[in-house]
């Protein structure tokens, strides 16, 4: 277990990193059980080695790398008692099979195929050698470089920014043209063809070029002072697709396949110093995940034929009292609960949680906005229907399944509720937090689903469960809202926020508003067919690696009819006086009324996307027209609120994207924002909207206020 003293050092150490490293070890560690042992091949310098090793001492890291020079003088400069650094080949067995609770490829797999010849093959192959080290229910963590996929671009870069022809100093233009010439250098016929296109406006110049090697000369133009050695690499080596297809040859289910467009090389090395005719940037890496599976496990779930709708779900249609406006609710039988075992020790609080979830209809969201592929496997809280018995009693007997953790029981407490997403979804989240002595755990659940899995039972630090959610390695929004309530009750910090930082500028002082107003019923039940949900159910089954069938299951599930399965939730926040506001609005719901008696719910603004937005730069576009048109604000900034999350994995694929919007002033808008302290608004009970939950809670998050309460709680 931790000591004491490990979270405030793992703050001050992650506090001391760059930006770049930061958001390296964030994207590996968001799949990490922070347990265990873990290889970090080709670790280089050692830097990032040490990094993992310091900020996990639960962790036993082992640096790998091909040369003994390096290993020695890593050796010699990181000392920790959880590191060491061994010579070994990451193409080559350098561990005994079926060892090793991680694996982590950092910009490594590109050397192995560019000074292997350019074989790409050569990377499958190194990644299979490493699958045998795992064991089962161990990930190997792929980040590197990423082929976009063929494709044929017009990009314009500077002719005005240098002088000569050397690399240190010409243009970036000339750069360009030496790059086509010089790249892949050890091979018999390096280069490519590109076609100059003339100017593009003053200082500008104009080429077009396959999208691949676009993409290699924007990722390493910067890299000017080893030129030489620059142009021998084959930075992408694979596409998206490729390595997927990759990991399930191996027997590895994908837990998430990322790109990431890290958003200080996209603001300093991409904007103003490049153009081209694609709408969103290149991604500046992929994080791929895949989990050894146990034998007989699958590895893949998708959907492979329609069923008939069995009337599981049922649907309802509500019309609004004064506006006329009609609204399509649905509801699964029967109310659930989610229960969220947790202890503490040496200071550090962690929850136990099931990991390797199968959720299929996750599978059928719309393409995501930045190119990920959604999970089917989710880590999410234990999830029990509840009967004719009380909630702490069901709670109990639940855990008493589960051996060790049913003996280890000291109190029962009612958590948060809400609602997961009262715009269409008939459910209330009703969470309980017990409260267990220190345990160890590790349980195969057992199969109920129709599934080879039912997940695993797993302790998790809840730190490490939110730092998972701001990188979006955790789709399920239950369980971290859950973390979020169970750190405030215990008045502990949630640790350092390590998505994108959030750089609000002072406007002017808004419209204080309160969040206590009237109960109202502003719904009734209407008739009529569903028209903005499609009902549906479809066949779901489950594939190993060789692709034989070993389970499956028919599930119901709803999507919009005319949207995409793309939802952006937005923070609109503006500091003024010393204090954060959050911009809310109130607004009349059905599903509240359902359960509550009254319709009146506080939301933040989130919109369905139309399926014709289907990029970050776009959506942002469409969604800054819509707060300037409804609410009339003034925009001066927007960052990503941390990874896309979904609602209600076991009914709709729906994935809600939270963005963060700084506003300088607010004009005339048809609905004015009610303006709210930010650190209220995040301790308020009226907040039952889950979209809102998430967003308030990130955003005070990023911007020190969950720490700053902690500290005075």
């Amino acid at each position: 277990m931790e000591a004491r003293d490990d979270a405030d050092a793992y703050r001050r150490y992650l506090a001391g990193m760059d930006a770049s490293m930061r958001q390296k070890v964030a994207l590996t560690a968001a799949h990490l059980l922070a347990v265990g042992d873990l290889a970090d091949m080709g670790m280089g310098s050692g830097s990032g080695s040490h990094a993992l090793a310091a900020l996990y001492p639960g962790l036993s890291v082992v640096g790998v790398d091909l040369d003994p020079g390096m290993v020695a003088r890593a050796a010699e400069r990181y000392r920790l008692p959880n590191l060491r650094f061994v010579q070994g080949d990451v193409a080559a067995p350098v561990f005994p099979e079926g060892t090793l609770e991680g694996i982590l490829d950092s910009s490594v797999l590109h050397h192995v195929t560019s000074f292997g010849g350019y074989d790409r093959d050569a990377a499958r192959r190194a990644l299979a050698v490493q699958a045998r080290q795992l064991a089962p229910g161990g990930v190997l963590v792929l980040r590197d470089f990423l082929d976009p996929g063929p494709g044929v671009v017009e990009l314009s870069v500077r002719d005005d920014d240098g002088e000569g022809e050397a690399p240190a100093t010409c243009s970036t233009a000339c750069l360009l043209e030496r790059f086509a010439m010089e790249f892949r250098s050890l091979s018999e016929s390096p280069g490519f063809p590109l076609e100059p296109l003339g100017a593009d406006g003053p200082g500008w110049r104009r080429y077009r070029l396959d999208r691949t090697h676009a993409v290699e000369f924007l990722l390493r133009k910067d890299y000017r002072r080893d030129w030489e050695a620059e142009v021998r690499e084959e930075y992408t080596f694979a596409t998206q697709e490729t390595l997927e297809a990759w990991f399930v040859s191996l027997g590895l289910r994908l837990l998430s396949s990322t790109p990431i467009r890290n958003p200080w090389i996209v603001n300093n090395r991409f904007v103003g110093h490049a153009r081209w005719t694609e709408p969103d940037w290149p991604a500046t890496n992929v994080v791929v995940v895949g989990q050894r599976v146990r034998p007989g496990e699958g590895v893949v779930l998708r959907a492979e034929s329609d069923a008939p709708v069995s009337g599981y779900l049922e649907r309802s249609r509500w019309r609004h009292l004064d506006s006329g406006v009609e609204h399509d609710v649905v509801r699964r039988p029967g109310a659930t609960l989610d229960v969220v075992p947790w202890f503490e020790s040496g200071g550090a609080v962690h929850v136990v949680a099931r990991r390797s979830y199968p959720r299929p209809i996750l599978g059928d969201a719309d393409a995501a906005l930045d190119g990920r592929r959604p999970s089917t496997w989710v880590t999410e809280p234990l999830c029990v229907q509840q009967a004719d018995r009380p909630a702490a009693q069901t709670a109990e007997e639940l855990l008493a399944g589960f051996g060790r953790i049913g003996d280890t029981l000291l109190a029962v407490e009612e958590g948060g509720r809400w609602f997961p997403s009262p715009g269409g979804l008939q459910e209330e989240v009703r969470s309980l937090r017990v409260h267990i002595e220190p345990v160890a755990v590790d349980v195969p659940l057992v199969v109920e689903n129709g599934f080879t899995t039912a997940g695993t039972l797993r302790s998790l630090a809840a730190e490490q469960v939110l730092r998972a959610a701001q990188v979006g390695g955790l789709p399920d929004a239950r369980l971290e809202l859950a973390v979020y309530d169970l750190l405030a009750a215990l008045g502990q910090s949630p640790g350092p926020w390590i998505g994108e930082t959030l750089r609000l500028g002072e406007g002017s002082a808004p419209q204080v508003g309160s969040l206590e107003r009237p109960r109202r019923r502003r719904w009734l039940r209407a008739g009529g067919e569903s028209s903005f949900l499609l009902h549906r159910a479809r066949r779901y089954v489950e594939h190993d690696a060789s692709g034989e069938q070993v389970g499956e299951r028919v599930l119901e599930s709803v999507i919009p009819a005319t949207r995409s399965t793309n939802t952006v939730a937005v923070a609109p926040l503006r500091r003024a006086g010393g204090r954060v506001w959050i911009g809310l609005e109130d607004d009349d719901l059905p599903v509240a009324q359902c359960f509550t008696g009254s319709s009146a719910t506080w939301v933040v603004p989130a919109w369905r996307l139309p399926r014709d937005v289907t990029g970050l730069e776009d959506s942002r576009a469409w969604i800054r027209a819509r707060l300037e048109e409804r609410h009339g604000l003034v925009i001066d900034g927007a960052w990503e609120l941390g990874g896309p999350f979904a609602p209600s994995a076991g009914v709709t694929p729906e994935l809600v994207w939270p963005l963060a919007i700084g506003v300088a002033d607010e004009g005339s808008g048809a609905v004015p924002l009610v303006w709210i302290p930010l650190e209220e608004a995040v301790a308020s009970t009226h907040l039952v909207d889950g979209h809102t939950r998430v967003v308030t809670r990130r955003a005070a998050h990023a911007l020190g206020l969950l720490s700053r309460a902690a500290q005075t709680a």
